[in-house]
């Protein structure tokens, strides 16, 4: 089976079984996220409540855990969402976003790494740099820097705790510290619509809950991210036509799209 194919097979999978994707998510894109995995196919959860999240969780294929806005509730129920995934057995995606830009973020994520088992952190290179420990400067939710500044930071920290770590960016890299997948594809102008960075992550989240191999569940997750952006981009005025076009890319989204839009380049 081929990329494009093998990619396809797993979207597939999401429209016909449409899984639960439980997401613990910013208050910024909670709409952006639930649109998007909808267009998908999953069947989308959003909650900020403790005790409905470790409820939900306990009832998800996947758990998505966003800590972009970390007020006291958004945090708890994280924690108690990743804690309930981690007994029902669930895969959970982590977006550390802005990680190093301040030391509540950096509570934060050391609290969602200590209190269960992730299956995938998806970031950008700043945010996946401070992880591994060095200390990156980070400009808010923006990168300083390109993803393959921190390949091998990536490795390290997916060596580390056992996951697989995805660096966002120009070139995606995807790896589980001992294989690493490199993926060009979508536009620019992606970095211009709010959440669809919080939305790979959501993907992530929906692809694990079809696909057992957490290493290739990333990869395709973020193939389909950057097929689906490219084509929406051709298309697009500006960021708000890309947003409403990636929605319907997503939901229309074929093999040949895939083939189209993305290319593995390691």
């Amino acid at each position: 089976m081929d990329f494009a194919s093998a990619v396809f097979s797993d979207l597939c999978r999401i429209r016909e079984q449409a899984p639960l994707v439980v997401n613990i998510t910013n208050n910024v894109v909670t709409n952006v996220t639930a649109n998007a995995l909808l267009a998908l196919g999953a069947s989308p959860a959003m909650t900020h409540h403790p005790g409905d999240a470790a409820e939900l969780a306990a009832l998800a294929r996947a758990v998505v855990c966003n800590m972009g806005t970390p007020g006291e509730e958004n945090v708890a129920s994280i924690l108690a969402a990743a804690t309930a995934a981690g007994q029902a057995g669930a895969p959970v995606a982590f977006d550390p976003v802005a990680v190093g830009a301040t030391s509540r973020r950096r509570e934060v994520a050391k609290s969602v790494i200590e209190s269960a088992p992730l299956a995938a952190i998806r970031g950008n290179a700043s945010e996946i740099l401070y992880l591994a420990g060095s200390n990156a400067a980070a400009k808010g939710v923006d990168s300083l820097h390109r993803s393959r500044d921190a390949a091998k930071a990536a490795a390290s920290l997916a060596q580390g705790l056992g996951c697989v770590v995805c660096v966002s960016g120009e070139i995606d890299i995807i790896t589980d510290g001992r294989d690493t997948v490199e993926l060009a594809g979508g536009h620019a102008l992606m970095t211009r619509v709010t959440g669809l960075g919080c939305t790979a992550t959501a993907f992530v989240g929906a692809f694990l809950a079809v696909n057992p191999d957490r290493l290739s569940a990333t990869v395709h997750a973020m193939a389909v991210m950057a097929a689906a952006g490219t084509l929406a981009a051709a298309g697009a005025a500006g960021p708000g036509s890309l947003a409403v076009r990636f929605l319907d890319v997503v939901h229309g989204l074929t093999e040949a799209d895939i083939a189209a839009g993305v290319r593995v380049t390691a």
